[in-house]
């Protein structure tokens, strides 16, 4: 049991079809393409349709990587979803993805770590396959930002999109192993990121609809000077304990927040502009979908990748970084 390895056998990732441009933008707030561009390298998000919800989309990208996997549905032992946009606040958004593939009577939880989700779900399903308790986990991240995103805060609107991303886990199969990892979380910085009204301590009333306390609440500059620290912490103290160097890493996935944090930790870290992903530019920041959209990216577009360093950042303040590594299939 001891020697039980976590592996991603399959990936797969939905994007809504509907593209919401800078310029599109210019005709809603007070912004500019210029203005957004300069500011968080973000040129089109992707938004849902008003009929879609998170587990919806969640389940169009677990369709994909459960079709890859070559697994029979008979075999998924549970799921886990990454989400801060679920379906209701109660049942799980995970519980309405296993009706909606029929994979009933298994374990369904979600987990809510903001953008740093999907490492977080990511290490659980490894930790319970290496346990033996499980051998087979689906794991998704699926966000609709745009259901809590303020479209007249030109502060906030610009840099939120939609989208899912999925994985199958095992024990049995797959040739990228999910290895060491980095998690922790900052709760002093609560209060920078956050959503204020609709949960146990400021329940929903006529004022905090009025006062448009349900929608995406961010102090720009503390989220910045937290996100480049925390994510570049992580990458380090992942790195020391996986023994692996910087020009061993042959991609460096980032959360997709903002390019300027993205350029600054890979410059603190010393990757190569050519070894980062990026896909904030086409997608926005999907909060804990990022991570899992651009897994699928890298793994289904860059076949020769053997070390992923995955590191983000998330309201909370939370904040992790991952190895994965190709198996030597020769061994």
């Amino acid at each position: 049991m001891g020697n039980l390895i976590a592996k991603i056998v399959s990936t797969g990732a939905y994007l809504p079809e509907k593209i919401l441009s800078n310029k599109d933008l210019e005709s809603m707030v007070d912004t500019s393409d210029e203005w957004i561009t300069t500011r968080t390298g973000i040129k089109t998000r992707h938004i849902a349709e008003s009929t879609q919800s998170t587990s919806d989309l969640g389940v169009l990208a677990a369709k994909k990587a459960l079709e890859r996997s070559g697994l029979k549905k008979e075999e998924i032992q549970a799921i886990i979803v990454a989400t801060i946009t679920p379906d209701m606040l109660f049942p799980s958004t995970a519980c309405f993805i296993q009706k909606k593939l029929g994979l009933m009577h298994i374990p369904c939880m979600d987990i809510s770590a903001a953008c740093t989700g999907y490492i977080y779900a990511l290490i659980l399903a490894s930790q319970l396959i290496k346990s033996s308790a499980f051998k087979n986990i689906l794991v998704i991240a699926a966000e609709k930002m745009s259901a809590i995103t303020d479209w007249q805060d030109r502060s906030t609107c610009v840099r939120f999109g939609d989208g899912a991303g999925a994985a199958v886990v095992s024990s049995q199969r797959g040739d990228m192993e999910i290895g060491e990892f980095f998690i922790g979380a900052d709760a002093r910085f609560t209060d920078i990121l956050n959503i204020p009204a609709g949960g146990s301590f400021c329940p929903a009333t006529e004022d905090t609809v009025k006062k448009r306390l349900h929608y995406i609440k961010m102090t720009g500059q503390e989220v910045f000077k937290n996100a480049v620290r925390y994510m570049y912490e992580s990458a380090e103290k992942v790195l020391k304990k996986s023994g692996l160097r910087v020009e061993e890493i042959d991609c460096l996935l980032p959360h997709q927040a903002n390019i300027r944090i993205i350029s600054a930790v890979a410059k603190r870290l010393n990757i190569k502009e050519e070894n980062i992903y990026l896909n904030v530019q086409k997608c926005g920041n999907m909060s804990a979908a990022s991570s899992s959209v651009g897994l699928d990216s890298i793994l289904s577009e860059k076949k020769d990748v053997k070390n992923i360093l995955m590191v983000a950042f998330g309201a909370g303040l939370t904040y992790g970084a991952l190895i994965l590594k190709r198996i030597n299939r020769e061994k």
